[in-house]
């Protein structure tokens, strides 16, 4: 697996007087987090061998804010937004493609009363996109066959109502998609959301996470699929509290496709 990955950003971009395809915003979890830098990197993968034209705004991205404003801080969200809005638009950028649900309802539903207006696509929309254009095929390989359960982020699912997207990707990878009690619609979320995620537990006699992941393992996956790097979090840590099942895998969409084609 090469890891020589062509990334460039948009000052880079700009200094050569283009305006890429899409704008990739990572986002905290994507930039630092190690476990998510796998799926940012999944997905760098697949833009290359799409052949996308795409850059990111490297130093320049700053949170967008979820986390302050679902903690109740609107001054420092409006604050980490605005100053957001000032780099998307000094940019002119258009269309910005995300592996973060709650990058994705921010961005797309938060900022355009601050003064940004972008097209935001959930990068599992985005990848639909290429596979349906023909600019990217993807055959089953290693994963024909494979029970894997899709669990809805519900940033991108209850909030936006993207429940699609991320299940054709699975189903085009030959895979058999097992679809939990709760799902979709009436999905349970991972714990994360809210700024639970940075938070500590409350009372109670079991943490979230494992509630859910228990119902992803009730559908005997051999791969529980995320489309979130929090519900990606979340899922192995309750992975990890089973010690019968620690051999499920939890991946994201990207890195399932990622896979799929050897990148």
């Amino acid at each position: 697996m090469s890891e020589s990955l062509i990334v460039p950003t948009m000052a880079e971009m700009l200094a050569q007087g283009k305006q890429p395809e899409v704008l990739f915003w990572v986002g905290c979890a994507g930039s630092f987090d190690d476990r998510a830098k796998k799926i940012t990197k999944a997905f760098v993968r697949i833009l290359n061998r799409a052949n996308v034209s795409f850059a990111v705004l490297g130093t320049e991205e700053s949170c967008t804010g979820d986390p302050a404003k679902r903690a109740g801080n609107e001054f420092l969200f409006q604050m980490q937004a605005m100053m957001n809005i000032e780099v998307l638009n000094g940019y002119e950028a258009k269309k910005i493609v995300t592996a973060c649900p709650h990058c994705f309802n921010t961005l797309k539903n938060e900022y355009p009363e601050l003064g940004g207006k972008y097209e935001v696509i959930h990068h599992t929309e985005f990848l639909k996109s290429l596979l349906d254009t023909g600019r990217l095929t993807i055959e089953g390989g290693q994963f024909k066959g494979k029970r894997i359960t899709f669990h809805d982020p519900c940033y991108l699912g209850r909030a936006n109502n993207v429940y699609e997207a991320p299940r054709e990707l699975i189903l085009k990878l030959d895979a058999e998609l097992v679809e939990m009690k709760r799902s979709k619609v009436n999905g349970l979320c991972c714990g994360a959301g809210g700024a639970q995620m940075f938070k500590d537990a409350e009372p109670g006699n079991k943490e979230i996470n494992v509630e859910r992941t228990e119902e992803a393992l009730e559908t005997k996956p051999e791969i529980i699929a995320a489309g979130c790097p929090f519900c990606n979090t979340m899922m192995t840590d309750g992975i990890k509290n089973k010690e019968k099942e620690s051999d499920v895998k939890v991946m994201d969409i990207a890195e399932l496709i990622a896979n799929a084609q050897d990148l």
